[in-house]
């Protein structure tokens, strides 16, 4: 046995080193493809260049062929006019000496005088004899000796260094997580983030075991993103970021753990109404649903053996949170959340289809009675919606209704205070407070729903949104604020 354990751990070892040379091959393969490659990207990154270059070469040298070819014009306008003028001087002069040769007094006179005229107004004397321009060009040249100095500097990109997630910048809300970040120094060459997170239930440095993949959000180019519509299913999140620039992504920042713990639950099918059918976080109103299950119950009833059922077992966590209880019957057309509240402040929201006739939303006591009504008892609290001929809007509590005086949200959301006594309703999509009740609860609260034709979407795993927060900051700053319907034990 000792020698059979020896050769199995030498067999194991030699598949472990021919995996290796395979996996050393592969990597030299890659190292070769990736230099030639790297090669390839760098002939383009010069050819790139070398076409920049060329193409100022030629517009610079076109800009010298224009300021030639206006000075040359311009120099050959200033020839022409003293070609001109040179002309007229010399038909001038030549009619000079032949005046000379004229006998006549007054004859001599008069053609001096006309002589005398016309060399007053001749071109000539109105010639500038300097050029109008110069033959120098050094104002159209080029020193590249700084260019040249940057172009000696040109080096591989550097890999970026990684940044640092700023922590109090870093905000957990309305479902939403915002990260903040910076880079240890200022890097130009940056040109985009990459944010990875992941959810986990433990509160330290991500695990090598048992952890859920990274969720990757890649080309962020600020240093803060927001990761929004989130559902906060675990306690805590791991998030971590790198920065990339054109070549090559640096090392990521050091992990930090946000906790986005929020109350969870799904629906309870197994202690529903008959006429429910129910599907994790949606139930909906079957009206047949109830004779065919009551047949079928009724034979599982005569073969039932003494053996519980897995699904009810009191050994399930989610089962110990509601107790064993019968399904409810009658005209409760309830079901209730898996997950009992037990401290803490919680938050989750509730969606009506637009054809429902009537629904209730609320939390109980655990083990109500199978006849029992979100609201009709002393240990359960709802607001209830009926749109059944008109629509009414009420709170609940103990049998005593009253009547809501505002418009019907088409998403309600529910917050639980267990430790401060108080059970808040609010419009979801405007924050907008609908009701509270105030009382001490002296038992865990079960999430309630009633529902009559139609479907109810629960939303959990919802953080208390900020405005929520604030609304009941302000609310249990006032005074006299109770309802009368709030059972105060």
């Amino acid at each position: 046995e000792t020698l059979q354990r020896i050769v199995s751990t030498l067999v194991n070892k030699n598949d472990e080193i021919h995996n290796f040379i395979d996996m050393l091959n592969h990597t030299i393969s890659n190292v070769q493809v990736n230099s030639s490659n790297a090669i390839s990207e760098l002939d383009e990154e010069f050819d790139g260049l070398y076409s920049v270059l060329h193409e100022m070469k030629g517009s610079m040298a076109n800009t010298i062929q224009q300021e030639e070819a206006r000075k040359i014009q311009a120099l050959q306008d200033q020839l022409s006019q003293c070609s001109r003028a040179l002309e007229s001087s010399e038909e001038l002069l030549e009619l000079a000496v032949q005046s000379l040769d004229i006998k006549n007094p007054v004859e001599l006179l008069e053609a001096a005088r006309q002589i005398k005229d016309s060399v007053t107004v001749a071109s000539a004397f109105r010639l500038s004899l300097k050029p109008k321009v110069s033959d120098s060009m050094t104002h159209m040249m080029v020193d590249f000796a700084l260019e040249k100095r940057m172009l000696q500097a040109v080096k591989f990109l550097p890999v970026p260094k990684a940044p640092e997630i700023d922590v109090a910048a870093c905000l957990v809300a309305d479902n939403c997580v915002t990260i903040s970040w910076r880079m240890p120094e200022e890097d130009s060459r940056i040109d985009h983030f990459v944010l990875e997170y992941r959810k986990t239930n433990f509160d330290g440095l991500p695990r090598l075991k048992g952890e859920q993949h990274w969720e990757l959000v890649d080309y962020i180019k600020a240093t803060q993103y927001t990761l929004s519509g989130l559902k906060f299913d675990t306690k805590y999140m791991n998030l971590r970021v790198q920065a990339c620039n054109k070549a090559v992504a640096g090392e990521y920042s050091d992990p930090v753990t946000l906790e986005t713990k929020a109350f969870v639950f799904s629906l309870d099918s197994t202690s529903s109404h008959l006429n429910l059918k129910v599907e994790d976080t949606y139930v909906e109103w079957d009206p047949t649903g109830g004779k065919g299950q009551e047949k079928i119950k009724g034979k599982e009833n005569k073969n039932r053996s003494n053996t519980a059922s897995p699904k009810r077992s009191s050994n399930s966590p989610r089962a110990s949170a509601r107790g064993s209880r019968d399904r409810f019957a009658g005209e409760s057309y309830t079901v209730l959340g898996d997950t009992a509240v037990e401290s803490g402040q919680h938050y989750w929201e509730v969606r009506a289809q637009k054809d429902c006739k009537s629904y209730s939303v609320g939390v109980t006591y655990r083990n109500p009675g199978k006849f029992d009504q979100l609201g009709k008892t002393n240990s359960s609290w709802c607001i209830h919606i009926n749109n059944w001929l008109q629509t009414t809007f009420s709170a609940k509590h103990n049998n005593k209704a009253k009547t809501l005086d505002i418009p019907v949200p088409d998403r309600i959301g529910v917050y639980c205070d267990f430790d401060g006594g108080q059970l808040s309703f609010y419009n979801a999509n405007s924050k907008a407070l609908l009701h509270t009740f105030r009382t001490k609860f002296t038992q865990p609260l079960l999430p309630g729903f009633m529902i009559w034709c139609g479907g109810l979407t629960v939303s959990t795993g919802l953080q208390v949104p900020s405005a929520v927060k604030t609304l009941q900051k302000s609310e249990n700053g006032l005074s006299g604020s109770t309802s009368s319907l709030n059972n105060v034990a």
